[in-house]
């Protein structure tokens, strides 16, 4: 998953990664 294609990236949608910064954002909304 780490240093992989930023464009393979965007094709999975998001990542672990991302979705974790979404749910700290919310956490700190």
């Amino acid at each position: 998953m780490l240093g992989g294609n930023p464009m393979s990236k965007k094709r999975k949608g998001f990542t672990l990664v991302e979705l974790l910064v979404v749910i700290v954002i919310i956490g700190i909304l």
